[in-house]
């Protein structure tokens, strides 16, 4: 991992966190060129796409409903009370992000509101390569649920053998899936945003991918929802001298085994700290049946942080906007305040990042890269929409009406203002519809700008 020593008063800066940022163009391209042959090719071009990247096509894309329900018979029983218990605990959660409509009658009889609608469809992308993800299932489609969305569909590649995993088919079994695709990668994205023969499309797209998933659904974005662009995982532990080395060197490398390009982020206060925790991190790594990537991640995406003093521990992890944030720290739940950017944060030494992960009940998927600086974990409110509503009554129009007409006339909008002059005429003419519309039409001019000034044009200093 590499080392940044912060003298007092230095802040740490975006350039020494080294993040790729963007996505490569040439993946990009290749994943509009994906999305743009499915768009035109349908069902024939998803099938080109599975033989060529995932070595397999299905006959059939959708998965029967018996061989999802099968899944519950083929994983062991202590698996399947541990999804059932994790299912449990995230709908409880999300229950409470649920939002309802709502109205405000003015005194003047106008009345306000919004109206909070779920989408009609939203499908999940699961991926299925280095490994299996029944946990992303859940935190996927269990909100979707809650938020009330009629269709939840599930997307996920087979392996070589044209297989699917029954941990991830009992998930979806678990939380209710309404449809699951045997179908990956950027193909999947194309499939679900445009549909097929065989694929209907959907409203919004959430959950995480690889490179091409994510540069497809950037791509797709606007012609359907979509959750975020989500990059590798990441962890940042905020530690001082009473933090566990052992216990911090297991939670970095519990990123770290993600995936290769999995960035892990250690901000201290504690000179000591970093080399107890190097030594731990030596002593675990090698037993690791995943010690190869983990080893990659570490050396190639650890940054250590060293600062004088908490307070410029926490603005340098501020700066760093972890995915997940863990406090080893003494009073831990005193620094929840000053914490800024953070999609997830692990308050006190055994909160242990995996709870979140699995079973603790708020959302894994979270912004990642440094975007939890303005984005927010997935939750009900992203498979709901919300309308304004309007409605005016007589009393509020000639209330409010002048000031429209004022408005308008500054910004050079002579029809706004006839519309809202208009009705206040149909008013001071009894509220009735115009019995002559010529007639009406007469004086247009005053009645859209009822105000005189001085001078035209627009005031300037």
């Amino acid at each position: 991992m590499r080392t940044v020593r912060l003298s007092a008063g230095q802040q740490l800066t975006k350039d020494e966190l080294r993040r790729e940022g963007a996505l490569p163009r040439e993946v990009m391209e290749s994943a509009q060129a994906i999305v743009d042959a499915v768009r035109e090719g349908g069902d024939q071009a998803v099938r080109d796409y599975c033989l060529k990247f995932d070595g397999a096509c299905p006959q059939s894309f959708r998965v029967d409903e018996s061989v999802i329900q099968g899944a519950l018979d083929m994983v062991d029983p202590e698996f399947l009370a541990a999804l059932n218990k994790a299912a449990a605990q995230i709908e409880e959660f999300h229950q409470r992000e649920r939002e309802e409509s709502w109205f405000m009658t003015r005194p003047n009889g106008t009345v306000l509101g919004v109206k909070v609608t779920p989408v009609a469809s939203a499908a999940l992308y699961v991926p299925g390569g280095r490994a299996q993800y029944p946990s992303t299932v859940l935190m996927d489609s269990i909100p979707a649920k809650v938020a009330g969305v009629e269709r939840v569909v599930m997307l996920t590649p087979p392996q070589r053998d044209g297989s699917l995993s029954a941990y991830t088919l009992a998930a979806a079994a678990v939380a209710g899936v309404d449809e699951v695709y045997a179908v990956g990668g950027a193909q999947a994205i194309a499939a679900a945003a445009y549909g097929t023969e065989s694929i209907p499309a959907v409203e919004k797209i959430v959950g995480p991918g690889n490179a091409f998933v994510a540069a497809a659904k950037r791509y797709v974005s606007g012609d359907v929802g979509i959750d975020m662009v989500a990059g590798p995982s990441e962890v940042g532990i905020l530690a001082d001298a009473t933090a566990d080395p052992a216990v911090v060197a297991a939670d970095l490398m519990a990123q770290a085994e993600h995936d290769p390009m999995a960035a892990c982020y250690l901000v201290t206060c504690d000179e000591e700290l970093p080399g107890r925790v190097l030594q731990a991190v030596e002593a675990l790594v090698s037993q690791s049946p995943r010690e190869k990537i983990t080893r990659a991640s570490l050396d190639d995406n650890g940054l250590i942080v060293v600062c004088d003093t908490l307070d410029e521990a926490i603005d340098a992890m501020n700066v760093v906007a972890p995915e997940h944030l863990e406090l080893h720290c003494a009073d831990a739940f005193s620094l929840v305040g000053k914490v800024r950017n953070a999609g997830a944060i692990f308050v006190g030494a055994w909160s242990s990042e995996p709870l979140g992960d699995y079973v603790a009940g708020p959302n894994h998927t979270l912004p990642t890269g440094g975007t939890a600086r303005f984005s927010s974990p997935l939750g009900v409110y992203d498979f709901t929409k919300r309308s304004s509503v309007i409605s005016y009554s007589p009393e509020g129009l000639r209330a409010d009406g002048p000031a429209v007409q004022a408005m308008a006339q500054a910004e050079g909008l002579w029809a706004h203002a006839l519309s809202v002059g208009m009705r206040m005429r149909l008013l001071d003419e009894g509220g009735q519809a115009f019995a002559d519309s010529a007639k009406a039409c007469e004086g247009a001019m005053e009645c859209a700008w009822p105000r005189k000034l001085d001078e035209p044009g627009v005031p300037r200093l």
